[in-house]
């Protein structure tokens, strides 16, 4: 396990510990870390990792004609809306 330090809102740390009776920041910090992790992704978060926004010709790229495809997908964090 690594060390991290990190900025973290000591009221919602806190909430944390005295709502499920935890007595440390860590071990608020793993708890919530570990449910969040655990819980199904909705449907949102999953519609999200739908496809990469290509709509190019991936049998071509298999058939080597990448030049043709140059510039065909977005790219960067702008491209994924």
């Amino acid at each position: 396990m690594g060390r991290t330090t990190i900025d973290i809102d000591d009221d919602l740390v806190g909430r944390v510990m005295r709502r499920y009776g935890l007595r440390t920041k860590k071990d608020a910090v793993d708890f919530a870390l570990r449910q969040v992790s655990a819980a199904p992704m909705t449907p949102r978060e999953m519609h999200a990792m739908q496809g990469s926004g290509w709509d190019g010709d991936l049998d071509g790229t298999r058939r080597g004609e990448a030049e043709e495809l140059a510039g065909q997908w977005p790219v960067g964090p702008a491209a994924h809306g």
